[in-house]
C-alpha cells in the first residue's frame, strides 16, 4: 500500500525544476510547427497566439499523464505520484483543474510585474521570490500540500519503486 504521505518540500522542488527543464525542451516542436503554420518570421510575431497555443500543448500533456499514471517523467524519476484526496487516480476534469491552479505558481508575480517596465535581473528576483514563497507556504498547510493541490482536491504522494523491477 502506498503512503498518502506528502514528499520532501526538496524532492517536490527537484522535480519541480526538473520539471521545467523538460517542458523546454517539450514546448520547442510545437513552437517550431506553430511558427511554420502561421508564417511566423519573428519572435514577438503572432506571440499571444502562441502563447495560447503553448498553454494547451502544456495542459494536454499534464492532463493526460495524471489522469492515467499519475506521473509525468520528472514524477517518475523523483517517485512522486499525484492522486485526488482519497489517493485515488484523477479524473481528467480534476487534472485540468490542477493544471489551471499550478499557474498560481507564476500568475502572481507576472500580474504584479505588467505595469512595469523591468529588467531581466528584477524579473528574475521577483519571480524567484514568489516560487519560494509559494514552495514555503505548503509548510503552513496540514498535510505539507502545496496549495493549489489543496484547492485542487489533489495531493502529491510519495511513491517508492517496486524492488523487483530494478534488476
Amino acid at each position: 500500500m502506498t503512503s498518502l504521505r506528502a514528499p520532501a518540500l526538496r524532492r517536490r522542488m527537484a522535480c519541480w525544476l526538473y520539471e521545467g527543464v523538460l517542458m523546454f525542451g517539450m514546448v520547442m516542436l510545437p513552437g517550431l510547427l506553430f511558427a511554420v503554420v502561421t508564417q511566423s518570421r519573428h519572435g514577438l510575431d503572432n506571440r499571444h497566439g502562441l502563447q495560447l497555443f503553448l498553454f494547451a500543448v502544456l495542459a494536454a500533456y499534464f492532463v493526460y499523464f495524471w489522469s492515467r499514471s499519475g506521473q509525468t517523467l520528472a514524477m517518475k524519476t523523483w517517485h512522486i505520484r499525484v492522486v485526488d484526496r482519497d489517493g485515488q487516480p484523477l479524473k481528467p476534469l480534476r487534472a485540468l483543474l490542477r493544471y489551471l491552479l499550478a499557474w498560481l505558481w507564476f500568475l502572481p508575480p507576472l500580474a504584479l510585474m505588467a505595469p512595469f517596465t523591468l529588467s531581466g535581473g528584477e524579473v528574475s528576483v521577483l519571480m524567484t521570490g514568489w516560487v519560494l514563497v509559494w514552495a514555503l507556504l505548503s509548510r503552513f498547510q496540514r498535510e505539507q500540500q502545496f496549495w493549489h493541490d489543496v484547492l485542487a482536491g489533489t495531493r502529491l504522494i510519495d511513491v517508492q519503486p517496486d524492488p523487483a523491477k530494478r534488476r
